[in-house]
């Protein structure tokens, strides 16, 4: 079964690099600009990870990762990516990973590999 990552990342550049390396691995991407976006999706259908960027149009990536993990139904692995981690309270969120950016692709496929197995494409 293909696991499935919802991606929140405002830089459709950064969104449209996630996308085509994580497709490439055997994953369903789903990339969305801005937080409502992003929980309306969530309403809809639930993904096997999710991988949001702290800085947003409409809000703050930590807030809605401190949102989501108060839920004790919440049970999906968060990787939160920044650019200026010094200037964020990573203790407000219970993030399973935090990943710098710019980041190594191999270094952000490592880490989701860790809580996903891709699908072997045929």
């Amino acid at each position: 079964m293909v696991k499935e990552i919802f991606v929140l990342e405002d830089d459709r550049d950064i969104g449209f690099i996630l996308n085509h390396i994580l497709f490439d691995e055997g994953y369903q991407v789903s990339v969305y600009e801005s937080i409502s976006a992003f929980k309306y999706a969530l309403r809809l259908g639930t993904p096997d990870l999710l991988l949001m960027d702290v800085r947003l149009p409409d809000g703050n990536g930590m807030e809605l990762c401190e949102e989501l993990k108060a839920d004790s139904a919440f049970s999906l692995p968060v990787l939160m990516m920044s650019a200026d981690w010094h200037l964020h309270n990573q203790g407000q969120c219970k993030a399973n990973e935090y990943i710098s950016k710019p980041f190594d692709i191999d270094l952000i496929l490592n880490k989701i590999g860790s809580y996903l197995k891709p699908a072997v494409q045929g």
